[in-house]
């Protein structure tokens, strides 16, 4: 399975880093299947000393998700919304999978879950505003067990 990481810098080898803001799924090296998505995030990330950004390309050997403790979400669910709410609002959360997978929460998604924080939308409403959603995928890599399973195999530029 092709993975994309979009970044400032050619990433040949992925690490797992404490992240300075909480994030959906933890601290981890996070990645998707779609790489306009992984284009768009570089494109967001370009300022004005950098005029251009990468998207790394990595190889995922599928059959070691048996071998790996993973967490998969198909879709925005009850413990989908719980999981994401409780890592980005707990920083001392921890958990103990090596990959997790599911829905990426952007910026519209982001002021969905601000309704539902603010008391304004109940969790089932949420959930259901979220299903209208096209929402694209990311694939964290929470454990160095589990970027052993991750081949870097190219770069692919990307401008302003």
């Amino acid at each position: 399975m092709k993975l994309y990481h979009g970044s400032l810098e050619i990433v040949k080898e992925p690490q797992i880093r404490l992240a300075n803001r909480t994030l959906d799924y933890g601290m981890g090296f996070y990645t998707t299947t779609s790489q306009e998505q992984a284009e768009l995030w570089v494109k967001r990330k370009i300022g004005e000393r950098n005029e251009k950004g990468i998207v790394n390309i990595y190889e995922f050997d599928l059959s070691s998700a048996e071998k790996l403790n993973v967490l998969r979400f198909t879709e925005p669910t009850e413990e989908w919304l719980d999981f994401v709410m409780e890592n980005r609002t707990n920083k001392d959360y921890r958990h103990n999978y090596d990959i997790v997978y599911g829905p990426v929460a952007n910026d519209r998604v982001y002021a969905a879950f601000a309704l539902y924080e603010g008391g304004l939308l109940n969790k089932q409403e949420l959930i259901q505003e979220l299903k209208t959603y096209l929402l694209v995928d990311q694939l964290l890599f929470h454990t160095e067990r589990s970027l052993s399973y991750l081949t870097f195999l190219k770069v692919k530029e990307v401008f302003k």
